[in-house]
């Protein structure tokens, strides 16, 4: 059996019950080391889980996975992932190739940042489509993601950001030169992100439109969802640029229109309670 386990968003203890049963009784566990992080390392969840993990990164999933698959038809294999196992399509494909195998799974599913960005307030039925927002380079500079963003707001939906992480990059050169040689983890803050957006808001004008979003936009700040210093905040896209919440992980919602209850809610947690006054409106139904 291929078990894979959603390890919920704080530290080793966030395993279900089921989950953590499941652990134990695999010959091989290994942990998903590329979509996610939780805030304490591999060494503790092997302390609490009582197993040696296994690090799988986005080349082992993605082009080893057989070895993961291995052995697995006649012994129980564990694949932990952080939040909930479907958070990242590359956990549909190792079903679909253990399937083919004719491998049975089962799934144990847990929180992920989907629904516990729900703790700002804002409800989740007025969610639209999720985006991700990645680093911009010198060369490389999408826009993509924004025009997600408006479509949902035009709609009236809130848009939950998930920022860009990179875990084991290889510099170009690198690459060019196929050496095994790795950038240092980077992780996206929320001011990173804001800063990303205003500067398309700049570009959009400079092209003749009127962005949906300005810097006046209403936005929520997340940083460590789940964790013991979770930290919310509120206020304009510009507010949110400025803030520093700390270490990873971060995310970013743009708000869309506001039902009252979900503007209450955001004033707890708002940087300066005047950025509220003209720029929500809230829903009239």
């Amino acid at each position: 059996m291929l078990y894979l386990v959603g390890l919920g968003l704080g530290d080793a203890k966030d395993i279900t019950v089921k989950g953590l049963e499941a652990v134990r009784r695999c010959r091989r566990v290994y942990l998903e080391a590329y979509t996610s992080i939780l805030t304490v390392g591999k060494e503790a969840l092997e302390e609490f889980y009582g197993k040696e993990l296994i690090l799988a990164d986005r080349e082992t999933v993605e082009q080893e996975a057989d070895s993961i698959l291995k052995e697995a038809d006649v012994c129980d294999v564990a694949f932990l992932v952080v939040g909930d196992p479907f958070g990242a399509t590359t956990h549909s494909d190792l079903i679909l190739r253990a399937v083919k195998l004719g491998i049975p799974y089962k799934v144990i599913h847990n929180a992920s940042i989907m629904n516990a960005v729900g703790c700002c307030g804002l409800q989740l039925y007025h969610f639209g489509e999720t985006v991700s927002i990645v680093f911009w380079t010198d060369t490389w500079k999408p826009e993509s993601f924004f025009d997600k963003i408006e479509k949902n707001r035009q709609n009236g939906m809130h848009t939950l950001c998930l920022l860009d992480i990179k875990v084991k990059e290889q510099s170009l050169e690198n690459l060019m030169k196929g050496r095994k040689i790795y950038e240092p983890p980077r992780y996206m803050s929320v001011n990173q992100a804001a800063e990303q957006l205003l500067a398309i808001v700049q570009n959009r004008r400079l092209q003749g439109e009127e962005p949906e979003i300005t810097e006046d936009t209403i936005c929520v700040g997340l940083a460590r969802v789940g964790a013991p210093d979770q930290k919310i905040t509120s206020g304009t896209l510009y507010q949110m640029s400025t803030v520093e919440l700390g270490g990873p992980l971060h995310s970013l919602i743009v708000t869309g229109t506001m039902h009252p209850l979900e503007l209450e809610m955001l004033k707890l947690f708002s940087v300066d309670s005047s950025s509220f006054e003209n720029n929500a409106f809230p829903r009239t139904t």
